[in-house]
C-alpha cells in the first residue's frame, strides 16, 4: 500500500511537489529523495514542497527532508516547505532546523520568495570508474 502520494507541478521557475499521505520510514520516502535528486539533477534547483496533503510525519520522513535540502543544496539549489502542520513546525522549531529550512504559511509567499534569489554555481565533482 503506498503511503505517499508525489505531484509535481511546474509554477515560473519553481517545481512544486505537492505531497499526500504520510511520509515515514515505511512509507516511501525513498520516492521523495529521488524525485528532488532528479530534479537537481535536471537544473531546475528551485522546489517547494506542499505537505497540506501530509498527515503524518515520523523521524524518518524529517530526516528526508533535511536530506533532500541537502541534495539541492550540493547542485546550487534549494528546497522551501509550505502549508507546514503546526505539529510539523513545532519538531522543527525543537530540532532547530527552522534556522536551515525555509518554511512559509503559503505556497504563494512561498513562490514569491525564490524570485530574484541568486543561487550559486557548483563546480562538478570529479568522476572516476
Amino acid at each position: 500500500m503506498v503511503s505517499l502520494y508525489i505531484n509535481q507541478r511546474r509554477v515560473g521557475e519553481a517545481i512544486v511537489l505537492d505531497l499526500k499521505g504520510r511520509v515515514k520510514v515505511r512509507g516511501h520516502t525513498v520516492e521523495l529523495h529521488k524525485a528532488i535528486r532528479c530534479l537537481v539533477e535536471e537544473g531546475k534547483t528551485q522546489i517547494l514542497l506542499n505537505l497540506s496533503g501530509v498527515t503524518h510525519i515520523d523521524s524518518s520522513g524529517l530526516g528526508e527532508l533535511v536530506s533532500s535540502h541537502i541534495s539541492a543544496g550540493s547542485h546550487g539549489g534549494v528546497v522551501k516547505l509550505a502549508h507546514v502542520t503546526q505539529q510539523l513546525r513545532e519538531l522543527l522549531e525543537i530540532t532547530k532546523l527552522t534556522t536551515v529550512i525555509d518554511i512559509y504559511d503559503d505556497e504563494a509567499t512561498a513562490l514569491s520568495s525564490f524570485t530574484g534569489q541568486t543561487l550559486k554555481i557548483v563546480a562538478p565533482k570529479p568522476f572516476f570508474v
